[in-house]
């Protein structure tokens, strides 16, 4: 009891949730990936969890949605949000081996995307199936916003909205912890552009990019070159006039534009200007139609309310312990699905186990002051490195001792070592192959590496 006690003192929640096996009752704000996996790792720890997802189905960002936000760079803090970032075309830009769950893989149906690179609509059927083969439907309440969560008397209020048919009602709702899975690919990030202001040009967010058919026969600039930034530029280019990207090529990267004679690369826009004309930094020019910034998304976190006590700075959620845990409001509070540029679903996954063994006691975490020297200690190697904020929850190169950390904490045997080997695979054959690397891999190849 003493240890309890010790415990207690440094952590929000009651005394008797620090006991072995003990049932929480768990708030989920999200019902894609993140927030599917966290109720499913919850409900076999014994949780009483409750998963609010504020659209009309579960998937997060899977869930294809031809409308868009109001404003089309999604600038305007009055505007109508849309939270699908998905475009029609969209591939995984990994195999659906890296996609599934330990013990649930991705796997093949006969009706449905046979692709080893598999189209948006198949992973949206693959957590459909994921939902009801763990009973999930029935902890989720659809159509419910969260537009608050606070923690008073050492529990956390949660206000919610519900949409119906005809109504819209409100309900404040007592939890002893709370599990933001919530993604971060509704708020997008926008450069500022010298001259931009100006600039008569249409300008959107890949958030709100669906189909090409709106720049047919025009000059777009593609701004960034990332994911989105890559697939927007080969979806548009067979029916606008110009595609041009500007971007840092990363150091290395010789990019092979075969069959692609309307596809520029560029440096970053040095300033634009109001007669249509887009400015690059190496002197080059073109006066272009249309502009669409491929620049990322913030993480965004509008309804905690936490005292200060948790930032958020674009993508920089801090203090966090590992990634997951604010150490002064650990464990009740908790984020999972932060790293990204990597493959997600095995890390999701596995925060999610560690999350509901620490709420039930199986799992202890250091003292509150203990987890804030290691967050530190992180932060400042981080930034020894040179490594940006913005790129504090990217775990490459360090993803997989960070993922075996997980496994071990939650007393699994040794991750598989295929995953990390088909994950750098991809690297390496992006790298060489860039357009045709979803096509050219067939399933003996895949074999080979998942079996090596």
């Amino acid at each position: 009891m003493n240890i309890c006690r010790q415990w207690h003192a440094h952590h929000p929640l009651p005394l008797s949730l620090s006991l072995m096996n003990r049932s929480v009752k768990v708030a989920v704000i999200g019902a894609g990936v993140s927030g599917l996996s966290a109720a499913r790792e919850l409900q076999r720890e014994g949780h009483r969890v409750v998963v609010f997802e504020k659209q009309h189905r579960i998937g997060g960002t899977w869930v294809y949605d031809l409308r868009t936000d109001s404003d089309p760079l999604s600038v305007d803090p009055n505007r109508e949000i849309v939270p699908s970032s998905l475009y029609l075309s969209l591939r995984t830009n990994l195999p659906r081996q890296l996609m599934g769950f330990l013990d649930y893989p991705f796997s093949k149906e006969e009706t449905g995307d046979p692709r080893t690179f598999p189209g948006h609509e198949e992973v949206l059927r693959f957590l459909d199936k994921f939902e009801d083969e763990f009973g999930l439907r029935s902890l989720t309440r659809l159509n419910t916003e969260v537009v608050r969560v606070e923690r008073v008397n050492r529990h956390w209020v949660v206000e919610s909205r519900t949409q119906s048919f005809a109504s819209v009602s409100q309900e404040r709702e007592v939890f002893e912890a709370v599990v933001i899975c919530t993604g971060h690919f509704t708020e997008p990030i926008i450069v500022k552009i010298p001259g931009i202001e100006m600039w008569p040009g249409f300008q959107m967010h890949s958030h709100n990019y669906r189909v090409p058919e709106p720049f047919q026969d025009q000059i777009v600039v593609i701004i960034g070159l990332g994911p989105s930034g890559f697939d927007i530029s080969r979806d548009v280019a067979p029916i606008a006039k110009e595609v041009h990207i500007a971007a840092k090529i990363p150091d290395g990267m010789d990019y092979n534009l075969e069959n692609r004679d309307n596809i520029f690369y560029h440096p970053v826009i040095k300033q634009v200007y109001e007669d249509g004309m887009v400015a690059f930094e190496d002197g080059s020019s073109i006066h272009a139609n249309a502009m669409i910034y491929c620049t990322g998304y913030a993480y965004h976190f509008p309804f905690l309310e936490t005292n200060g006590i948790v930032s958020v700075e674009e993508r920089w959620v801090r203090p966090l312990y590992k990634h997951v845990f604010p150490p002064a409001l650990a464990p009740s509070l908790s984020f999972i699905g932060l790293p990204d540029l990597e493959y997600t679903f095995q890390i999701i996954e596995l925060q999610s186990k560690w999350v509901a063994q620490v709420l039930s006691g199986k799992v202890h975490l250091p003292m509150e002051e203990e987890m804030m020297i290691s967050v530190q200690k992180d932060y400042q190697q981080l930034e020894e490195k040179g490594v940006p904020k913005h790129h504090t929850h990217s775990l490459i190169p360090f993803q997989a001792d960070y993922k075996h950390w997980l496994a071990a904490q939650c007393g699994l045997a040794p991750l598989e070592d295929w995953r990390e080997n088909m994950f750098a695979e991809c690297l390496k054959k992006f790298a060489e192959m860039q357009d045709k690397f979803r096509d050219q891999w067939d399933e003996v190849y895949w074999d080979a590496i998942t079996h090596s």
